[in-house]
């Protein structure tokens, strides 16, 4: 692993040569913000996000000795399908980190029985309010396009998705480039928290990241990398 240390807090960028051991290393330092979490308040909160690349992480944090009983999980965005359909962020959260002690952990997700995801923004809210806030760890990935969560730039949503200054911490999301409504976090509420944590594979990501933290906002991934409020570490493998 090698490790770019940051400045006045800029993003830390840790490096390393196999998958494997990003995963361990990200788990680790979840869990240790979930432990100091539950040792200062007595409870502690994670957000995370889906897709293929997490898996790895997920089981390894699902190996970690925490009192999961009073550790509270939520997504960071989920496709508005069945949680049970093979693309639902919800169905990959179950089967690779609610398992073993942490199947203990309480679990809000996203997914409503609401016809649309527009008509759950309210439901999905109030659910929400009931975490602990400030979020001990936000975990999110990055796609081709530079976007999180489901912060897509051509998405009708999208500047209300980045704007800090309205009240939502969750709305719904309608991406032209990519399948499925979707229900995501707001800026606002990624963060409203203690640590946001950044895992990628591939060079293609790398390039995205670095543009990012260069200052390109057409990607919306660099409304988190060049805010300064909450402490961001960039955890990359090949």
């Amino acid at each position: 692993m090698s490790n770019h240390a940051a400045t006045a807090n800029e993003p830390q960028w840790l490096e390393f040569a196999r998958r494997a051991e990003q995963d361990q290393a990200l788990a680790q330092r979840v869990a240790a913000a979930l432990r100091a979490g539950l040792d200062a308040r007595g409870e502690a909160a994670l957000a995370v996000s889906g897709g293929r690349t997490p898996a790895g992480f997920f089981r390894h944090l699902s190996l970690q000795q925490l009192n999961w009983s009073r550790v509270a999980i939520t997504l960071v965005d989920e496709r508005w399908l069945p949680p049970d359909h093979p693309d639902s962020n919800e169905r990959m959260l179950r089967t690779q980190l609610l398992r073993r002690t942490a199947a203990a952990a309480h679990f809000t997700g996203l997914k409503t029985a609401h016809d649309n995801a527009r008509s759950a923004e309210n439901s999905c809210e109030q659910a929400l309010a009931k975490l602990p806030w400030p979020l001990d760890a936000v975990h999110l990935g990055v796609g081709g396009d530079g976007h999180t969560a489901s912060w897509f730039a051509d998405a009708p949503e999208y500047a209300r998705a980045l704007d800090t200054n309205a009240p939502a911490r969750v709305l719904a999301c309608h991406p032209q480039s990519a399948p499925y409504a979707r229900m995501s976090l707001s800026l606002r509420a990624v963060l409203d928290s203690r640590l946001i944590l950044l895992q990628l594979t591939g060079s293609d990501k790398r390039a995205v990241l670095e543009a990012a933290l260069a200052g390109d906002r057409s990607l919306p991934v660099t409304a988190v990398l060049q805010q300064r409020r909450v402490p961001v570490a960039i955890y990359w493998a090949p």
